[in-house]
């Protein structure tokens, strides 16, 4: 691993024509501000200047580079170029004009959950990466993901095969016999990425303005490179590049024109941290682990489910005193106290002034009248008052039996 102090356009030179297998391009996406990030303990504070007297100098800066980061590659080597909207469109039109509209393989959408913000407009939530490659004869490792749950099993088992009128239609043999295709291995991986953008917690984070997740870097690298192949970062920044190609046995060379983000590089290829995803890892699905048997109780009502909380199962989009309300909905063998305290404890962060807890069943106590805090309003579930309604109608017509004897 090596790592460069400078301006790329005078380091590359110094390489060896056609050397590199793959690179990776994250560079300034002119958005007209500085951009500064400080690390957790407040000692270190990362930034790098994104202004720019004009698009055209903008494009000046990204062409001079782009050429001789062209003539680094190899005969069978990659570019991934990272961009936004703010530049995307003059850096598709100089990867056209450098690489050839014929070398064009993929424009890559990296999707991610964010925070929400005010501005007048649609929440970001994707950013782009073009995929180029230096010839026709490039290297390309297919990766299989998962069949979509929606998926007609037909589709994924039985062969496929042309009519006379030239229709796809599912294949059969001479005698009507349904012909299988032989054993799945799951579908090519497409060209949107669901990835999560690196918690503000996670132990990856290094502090350094517009960090991204090792594993990013990782599908790339795996995608068009091999073991011991030279990968290639002229914009290494906090070196998340090097670590990903350091993790998967490859070579890399990474180059920035700040001193403080070189350190850091070299800092994170000797201790190098990568967060496991628990999103990537167990899919939304394990993710979204709220009680749908509870949140079932609050159907007509409009509220955001909790996940991950013991404590809260929802927060009704109705606020009182300006905080939104917590709902718990009691569980099965636990008190209304009990019920109550818990959700109490949880909501405390939140400074929640009023507080729902749906009631499921009487569960005795040692108390005959529990304490509710008078922030917690208990509402009765309909199967509840149902069976508080059938003992009441059961005491009565008990009665009733009684009186005519």
């Amino acid at each position: 691993m090596k790592v460069h102090f400078g301006d790329c356009l005078n380091v590359l030179p110094s390489l060896r024509i056609g050397s590199i297998d793959l690179t990776y391009v994250d560079p300034p996406f002119c958005t007209q501000r500085q951009h500064r990030l400080s690390t957790r303990d407040r000692t270190i504070e990362y930034s790098f200047d994104d202004r720019w007297k004009s698009l055209s100098e903008y494009g000046d800066f990204l062409s001079e580079r782009l050429r001789v980061i062209h003539l680094a590659l190899a005969p069978t080597g990659s570019l991934f170029f990272h961009c936004d909207k703010t530049a995307s469109h003059i850096a598709k039109f100089l990867l056209d004009e450098i690489f050839g509209t014929a070398n064009f393989r993929a424009e890559i959408i990296w999707h991610y959950k964010r925070w929400s913000n005010s501005a007048r407009n649609l929440l970001p939530a994707h950013q782009t990466i073009f995929f180029y490659s230096k010839t026709d004869n490039y290297k390309f490792n297919t990766v299989l993901t998962d069949y979509s749950p929606t998926t007609n099993v037909d589709q994924i088992l039985q062969r496929r095969t042309r009519d006379q009128s030239n229709k796809s239609v599912y294949d059969r043999d001479d005698n009507g016999n349904v012909v299988y295709n032989g054993t799945k291995k799951g579908v090519p991986l497409s060209d949107v990425w669901d990835i999560p953008f690196l918690n503000p917690k996670a132990k990856e984070r290094t502090g350094y303005p517009t960090q991204k997740p090792v594993f990013l870097l990782q599908r790339i690298i795996e995608l068009v490179t091999d073991p011991g192949d030279l990968v290639l970062d002229p914009f290494c920044g906090s070196g998340t590049t090097l670590v990903a190609a350091q993790s998967l046995m490859r070579e890399a060379i990474g180059i920035d024109t700040s001193k403080e983000a070189v350190a850091l590089t070299k800092k994170r290829l000797k201790q190098p941290v990568i967060t496991e995803s628990f999103l990537l890892k167990k899919g939304l699905k394990a993710y979204r682990n709220a009680d749908e048997t509870a949140l079932s109780l609050l159907n007509g009502v409009p509220y955001v489910p909790v996940h991950r909380n013991n404590g809260v199962d929802a927060f009704l989009k109705s606020t009182y005193k300006g905080v939104p309300i917590p709902v718990r909905v009691q569980k099965h063998g636990e008190s209304l106290s009990e019920a109550a305290a818990a959700l109490r404890k949880a909501a405390s962060s939140k400074n929640a002034h009023r507080m729902i807890l749906i009631a499921i069943d009487d569960i005795p106590t040692l108390f005959p009248d529990p304490t509710i805090p008078d922030s917690v309003v208990v509402v009765n579930a309909p199967g509840l008052s149902i069976k508080r309604l059938l003992a009441q109608m059961e005491l009565e017509d008990q009665s009733g039996c009684h009186a005519e004897t």
